[in-house]
């Protein structure tokens, strides 16, 4: 069995690795060099050094203002849907009649594509505030809890079903013992339930975090940035500079690269905080 596996090995490794290389490692590399130059197509790019990051961070206030809304978004987005998702888990993974059929419902929402969800959300929000003779970019406020909502319907099925895995997985014998000895309900999920969830816990922050930082489709879709760019996240702005100002590609290539070390740093802080957890317990 080694043996064949060791001769087939380059076979079946080989064709992914191949396009691992060229759709990605490529790309990756191509793109961080473009971050130190000035250019408008890959074969007139000129060297600036730091030039690009500087002016990222001085000549354009709306950069480090969208990582900073990005920051709330996150944060709030991160709590609510996997709080909700969480709940969820443990009311379906009771004996409750047409559990399945909530399941399939509630994980519905994360098959719709993000532009397409954020015009729907786009025109339920304002259908809703011209009643009160504003709409979604009257203000940043609205802006915010709007995207806030359309991630929690997109993501909350999804972090639900992992959480109803990660349920199933925990010993029934460790509940019933908890309450012949008298346990409340509240000691059993907090001593017992989490604790023997963390690596569901683990993948759902995880995936909540860098797609709430990644938002692009949903935010384009539903504010646009307006009023003002005060409600554009990080990934809109990239997009912005690099297609919407004439010599601002080697810019907007930069802040891609500056966007990309934030998230991969926070995720990897994420990770290891839950996985010692994961130990602990």
């Amino acid at each position: 069995m080694n043996k064949s596996l060791k001769k087939y090995f380059p076979v079946v490794v080989l064709p992914t690795l191949v396009a691992f290389i060229i759709a990605f490692v490529v790309p990756f590399v191509m793109g961080l060099y473009l971050s130190f130059t000035r250019f408008t197509t890959v074969k007139n790019a000129e060297f600036v050094g730091l030039d690009n990051f500087v002016k990222a961070f001085t000549a354009d206030s709306e950069f480090l203002h969208s990582l900073g809304f990005a920051a709330a978004f996150t944060v709030v987005s991160v709590i609510t849907v996997n709080v909700i998702a969480f709940l969820l888990a443990l009311l379906l993974t009771k004996s409750i009649k047409g559990t399945n059929l909530f399941r399939s419902v509630f994980f519905l929402p994360n098959l719709i594509g993000g532009i397409v969800l954020g015009h729907i959300w786009n025109l339920l929000i304002n259908g809703i505030l011209v009643n009160f003779g504003v709409d979604i970019t009257f203000s940043a406020k609205y802006g915010f809890w709007g995207l806030v909502a359309v991630m929690n319907w997109q993501m909350i099925g999804y972090m639900m079903v992992i959480y109803i895995a990660g349920l199933q997985n925990v010993p029934h014998d460790l509940i019933e013992a908890s309450a012949i000895d008298g346990a409340s309900h509240t000691k059993t999920l907090f001593r017992i339930t989490i604790p023997m969830v963390m690596p569901s816990i683990t993948i759902c922050t995880f995936l909540t975090l860098t797609n709430a930082f990644k938002m692009f489709d949903q935010n384009l879709a539903l504010t646009g940035g307006a009023p003002s760019g005060s409600t554009q996240l990080p990934a809109l702005n990239i997009y912005r500079t690099f297609y919407g100002r004439i010599g601002w590609q080697g810019v907007g290539q930069a802040k891609a690269v500056v966007f990309f070390v934030v998230v991969a740093l926070i995720a990897l802080v994420q990770l290891r905080l839950t996985r010692n957890r994961e130990v602990e317990q």
